[in-house]
């Protein structure tokens, strides 16, 4: 299993996520189409934060290294899952759903950019091959343990938890 494995299965994704937001964003109002995209979206990205950070992030904690790039990914991964809270908890056929829609996903897609361009080569340098065999084996595991718990949950932004 090479370094690149698993994150060209991140990425693979990501790419998943790019295209899922593409699709979004032809929908209309209060639409069957859009409402089943919408939960789409928000298992696929819930999942994949929660097993990336089991997997590969709780490894990148322990390399003093990359502790900082970890942090942050992680306190992103934290408002794009309130952004998709506030998201859920806002009417589809509003023009506040479509603001709301486009910043998250430019905020994502600045984050999947960051973490492909700038984290995940800083990180492969720091990997054991054992890493990797763990990082591959969790990730798989656990995304498919959260994509069966993960739900769409509205939640206004200014009552979501700090």
């Amino acid at each position: 299993m090479s370094k690149i494995d698993i994150f060209a299965r991140l990425k693979e994704d990501h790419d998943k996520h790019r295209a899922l937001f593409q699709r979004l964003e032809h929908t209309h109002g209060e639409s069957e189409e859009r409402r089943e995209l919408f939960e789409q979206l928000t298992i696929e990205l819930k999942a994949h934060a929660a097993a990336e950070e089991q997997a590969l992030y709780s490894t990148m904690m322990r390399k003093p290294a990359t502790t900082d790039e970890t942090r942050h990914s992680v306190a992103e991964h934290h408002e794009i899952e309130e952004m998709l809270n506030d998201l859920a908890a806002t009417s589809m056929a509003t023009g506040a759903w479509l603001t709301k829609f486009r910043q998250l996903r430019h905020d994502y897609l600045h984050h999947i950019e960051e973490e492909e361009e700038d984290h995940f080569p800083g990180f492969a340098k720091h990997l054991t091959t054992e890493d990797e065999q763990h990082i591959r084996a969790v990730f798989d595991r656990r995304k498919r343990a959260e994509k069966a718990d993960a739900s769409v949950t509205p939640e206004k932004k200014e009552d979501a938890k700090q």
